[in-house]
C-alpha cells in the first residue's frame, strides 16, 4: 500500500510539472506584452500607433510595432462599443488598422473545470487511502472491538507455570473444568460464575494467570484493555463492548480477559461535573451484556484490577462478577515456589537455594522476585562468571529495593561522618529494642534519592501489627535524629523521611487502629477515596475538639517514643561510636559484622583489615572463575570452529570424488521385448552371488540383444 501510494504521489507530481509547463509554453514567441490603462488604448489609437487589433471578449489587444504589444481590459462591453464607434470604425473603413478577434476555443471550459477536476481525483485518492490505511481497510469502523483472540502462539504457559497460588488455581481450574465437561455441573444444577474479578496489589500475577488459564481451557480466548474501550469519541466505547460480546457469542464457549478494568469500571457520578459520560455510557453497555435482558451463555469474563475500591457496585454484584480472587503478597514457602520457576535456566551455586533467596525477600511480588533473579545474573554476567553466587543475591536484593550504587559520587567527609552517625542510631536502637527484627545491611552509599539506609529483614511473615511493634518502628525511625543530635552540633534534614514515616504510623494508630486510651476504640480517619468532587463536599466525622486531641495523642506518641530512643542511644553510645567508625572506614557493613560489632567481638579497624582481605579474597574468585569462563568460550570457539572446517572439507571432497555419469539408458527391444542395460566394468561391480551363479545366462542375454539389434 506504501508503494502503491508512492507511485500516485510521483505520478501526481510529473502531472503537475507538465501542466506548469505547458501554461508557461503557451504564447511563448519570444513577443513582448504589456498591460496598459483603457485610457493609455484609446490614446494609441487616437494617435494612430497601433497597426493591428484584436478584442475578444473585454480584453483588448493592440500591435504598435513589429514584435510590441500592449493590451488593456475594458471595464464592460459599453466600453467597447464606444472605443470602436469613437476611433476603430472610422480607421477600418479608411485602411488604416487591421481587426481580429479570436475563434471561440472549444477547450477553455475544459480548460476552466481542470482544478476542481484534479482537487477531486486529490481527495478521492486521499479517502481511499483513509479507508485502506493498516492494510484491513477498517479505518471508520471506530465501533469494532479491539479485542485480540489468543491462539497459542509463542510460548504456552499452563497452571504449572504458576507458582504459589494453589487455591486461586482451583478456582480458575473448576472454570476450565466446566469448560471441558458441562456435563457434570449441569447435572448437579450449578450454574459456572459469569465473571470472575482477579484483585490484588500490582505484580502479583494476575495477568499471568489469565494467561495460563487460556493456555488450560483450551477455548477461545480474547483478552482486551479496559482502556481500549474509552475513545474521545461519544458512544464509541459502547459500540465496542458490543462487537466484544458479538464476537464471543460466535465462539462460545469462549473466555474474555479484561486487563485494568477499573480504567472503564470506575463509580458512576464521581468527581467533579457528575464523572464522564462516554465512560459511563461503556459501563452501562457491559453491564447489559454481562447480565442484562439478553443472555450471554458459555462466556466467561475474567477481570483483573489492582483498585476494587473504586469499581461501580453494579458491576461486582452476584450475577456480573459473581467471584473476586484475591491475589495477594506470596508468603515464603510461595516465594520459594516461585523461586523455581523463575530460576530455570540460571545457574545457582552450590551456596544459593530457592529457600535462601525465599527467607531474605518478606514482602517481595513474583514481579520483584523475577526481577531480582534477572539482576543477579546480569551482575554475574558483568564479571564474566559462570554461577550466580550469593553476592550476586544480595547486591541484587538491595539494587531492587533501593536502587544502584552511586559510589562515584563525591561526599564531603562532614557528610560522610552525619550519614554514618545517623545509619549506626538506626541499627543500634533496632539491635536494642527486644524482639525487633535483625538488622541485615547498614551502609553510607548513597542508592537512589537516599544518602544511606539500614536493611532490616524479618524473621516471619506478618500478617497484622501490634501495638508494641508499630511503637518499636516509631522508635527505630527516630534513631538516626537522635543520633544525629546527640553526637553532632547541629541536626540535619535527613531524617525528613523517617519522622514523615513515622508520623503517619502515630496518626494512624490513634485514627485508624484505636489505639489510644484517651480518644479509644473509635476510627476517626479519612476515607482513602480518590475522587477529587466529593473531597470539595465531605466534612469530617468528628468536632474540632476530637480533631484537637488526635494532633495531642500523636504528638504524645512521637515524643515518648523520641525520649525513649535518647535513653537507648545514650545507654549504648560506645557502640553508636564503634558502628559509626567502622561504617566511616568500610561504607558497608552486613548483619554478621553489625552483630561482631556491636557485641565487641572487633573494632573498627579489625573489622576493615577483615573486609579488605574478604574483598581479596572474592576479587581472586572472581578472576579465577571469569579466566575458567573464557577458557571453556575459547574451547567451544575452537571447537566449533574445526567443525565448521571438517564440514567444509568433506563438502569440497564430495565435490572432487564426484564422477561423470557413464551409464546409458535402458533401452526395449521392440521386437522380443527385452531390456538392454551396458554398464562400464570400471565403475559398478556386480553383486558375487550375481557373478558366480548366472554368468552364462547374463552372457547369452547380451549376445542375443546384440544380434537382436
Amino acid at each position: 500500500m506504501k508503494k502503491f501510494a508512492k507511485n500516485i504521489s510521483i505520478y501526481l507530481i510529473i502531472f503537475a510539472l507538465v501542466l506548469t509547463a505547458a501554461v508557461l509554453y503557451k504564447g511563448g514567441t519570444g513577443e513582448s506584452h504589456k498591460e496598459v490603462a483603457f485610457s493609455t488604448m484609446a490614446s494609441y489609437l487616437d494617435s494612430g500607433k497601433v497597426t493591428e487589433i484584436n478584442v475578444t471578449s473585454t480584453k483588448i489587444t493592440g500591435k504598435i510595432s513589429k514584435d510590441k504589444y500592449v493590451y488593456s481590459y475594458a471595464p464592460s462591453i459599453l466600453e467597447i462599443q464606444w472605443l470602436e464607434e469613437t476611433y476603430i470604425n472610422d480607421k477600418i473603413k479608411d485602411h488604416q488598422i487591421k481587426f481580429y478577434t479570436d475563434k471561440p476555443n472549444s477547450g477553455s471550459t475544459i480548460l476552466s473545470l481542470l482544478p476542481t477536476i484534479i482537487m477531486v481525483i486529490a481527495l478521492g485518492f486521499l479517502f481511499y487511502l483513509m479507508m485502506n490505511q493498516g492494510g484491513n481497510g477498517k479505518a471508520f469502523q471506530f465501533g469494532k472491538s479491539k479485542a485480540r483472540l489468543y491462539k497459542g502462539e509463542g510460548k504456552k504457559i499452563t497452571f504449572e507455570d504458576v507458582a504459589g497460588l494453589k487455591e486461586e488455581k482451583e478456582e480458575l481450574e473448576e472454570v476450565v473444568d466446566f469448560l471441558k465437561d458441562p456435563r457434570k455441573y449441569q447435572e448437579v444444577g450449578a450454574r459456572i460464575p459469569k465473571g470472575i474479578l482477579l484483585v490484588g496489589p500490582p505484580g502479583t500475577g494476575k495477568t499471568y494467570v489469565s494467561r495460563a488459564t487460556a493456555g488450560e481451557a483450551g477455548v477461545p480466548f480474547f483478552t482486551i484493555s479496559g482502556s481500549d474501550f474509552v475513545e474521545m469519541f461519544v458512544g464509541v466505547g459502547a459500540s465496542r463492548v458490543r462487537d466484544l460480546f458479538d464476537q464471543a457469542k460466535k465462539s462460545a464457549p469462549c473466555i474474555v480477559f479484561i486487563d485494568e478494568i477499573d480504567a472503564v469500571g470506575r463509580k458512576r457520578g464521581a468527581g467533579l461535573g457528575g464523572g464522564n459520560d462516554e465512560r459511563e455510557q461503556t459501563l452501562n453497555q457491559l453491564l447489559v451484556e454481562m447480565d442484562g435482558f439478553g443472555e450471554n451463555s458459555g462466556i466467561i469474563i475474567l477481570a483483573a484490577t489492582n483498585r476494587p475500591d473504586v469499581l461501580d457496585p453494579a458491576l461486582l454484584r452476584p450475577g456480573r462478577f459473581d467471584r473476586q480472587i484475591v491475589i495477594g503478597i506470596p508468603d515464603v514457602k510461595g516465594r520459594e515456589e516461585i523461586i523455581k520457576v523463575h530460576s530455570k535456566g540460571k545457574p545457582l551455586s552450590d551456596e544459593v537455594s530457592p529457600e535462601i533467596i525465599a527467607r531474605r525477600t518478606p514482602g517481595f511480588t513474583p514481579a520483584d522476585l523475577e526481577n531480582l533473579l534477572n539482576e543477579a545474573a546480569l551482575i554475574t554476567a558483568r564479571r564474566n562468571g559462570r554461577f550466580i553466587r550469593m553476592a550476586e543475591i544480595e547486591e541484587a536484593t538491595t539494587k531492587v529495593v533501593a536502587g544502584p550504587a552511586k559510589k562515584s559520587r563525591v561526599i564531603s567527609d562532614k557528610e560522610k561522618k552525619l550519614t554514618a552517625y545517623h545509619e549506626a542510631g538506626h541499627a543500634v536502637v533496632m539491635r536494642s529494642i527486644p524482639g525487633s527484627d535483625p538488622v541485615h545491611q547498614v551502609t553510607i552509599i548513597p542508592r537512589g534519592q537516599a544518602g544511606g539506609f539500614t536493611m532490616w529483614l524479618p524473621t516471619e511473615d506478618r500478617t497484622f501489627e501490634t501495638r508494641g511493634h508499630m511503637r518499636d518502628t516509631i522508635m527505630h525511625m527516630l534513631g538516626g535524629r537522635v543520633a544525629e543530635a546527640l553526637t553532632l552540633d547541629d541536626i540535619s534534614t535527613g531524617a525528613s523521611n523517617d519522622i514523615q514515616r513515622a508520623t503517619e504510623i502515630a496518626r494512624d494508630m490513634v485514627t485508624k487502629y484505636g489505639f489510644s486510651d484517651k480518644l479509644g476504640p473509635v476510627n476517626y480517619s479519612d476515607s482513602d477515596e480518590v475522587f477529587l468532587g466529593r473531597d470539595f463536599s465531605k466534612s469530617k466525622s468528628y468536632s474540632e475538639g476530637i480533631a484537637s486531641e488526635i494532633d495531642n495523642e500523636v504528638r504524645t506518641i512521637m515524643e515518648n517514643a523520641y525520649a525513649e530512643t535518647e535513653r537507648i542511644l545514650k545507654e549504648n553510645m560506645d557502640k553508636l561510636e564503634t558502628v559509626a567508625q567502622a561504617l566511616i572506614r568500610v561504607e558497608t557493613i552486613d548483619g554478621e559484622q553489625f552483630e561482631d560489632l556491636y557485641t565487641g567481638k572487633v573494632d573498627a579497624e579489625g573489622l576493615e583489615q577483615q573486609v579488605k582481605e574478604k574483598e581479596e579474597r572474592i576479587r581472586k574468585a572472581n578472576a579465577k572463575e571469569a579466566a575458567e569462563f573464557e577458557q571453556i568460550r575459547k574451547e567451544e570457539e575452537e571447537k566449533l570452529a574445526a567443525e565448521l572446517a571438517k564440514y567444509d572439507e568433506d563438502y569440497l571432497n564430495d565435490d572432487d570424488t564426484e564422477q561423470p555419469e557413464t551409464e546409458k539408458p535402458e533401452e526395449e527391444n521392440t521386437e522380443s521385448g527385452e531390456r538392454v542395460e551396458a554398464i562400464s566394468e570400471d565403475k559398478v561391480e556386480e553383486p558375487e552371488d550375481e557373478t558366480v551363479d548366472e554368468p552364462a545366462e547374463t552372457q547369452n542375454d547380451e549376445t542375443d540383444s546384440k544380434e537382436d539389434k
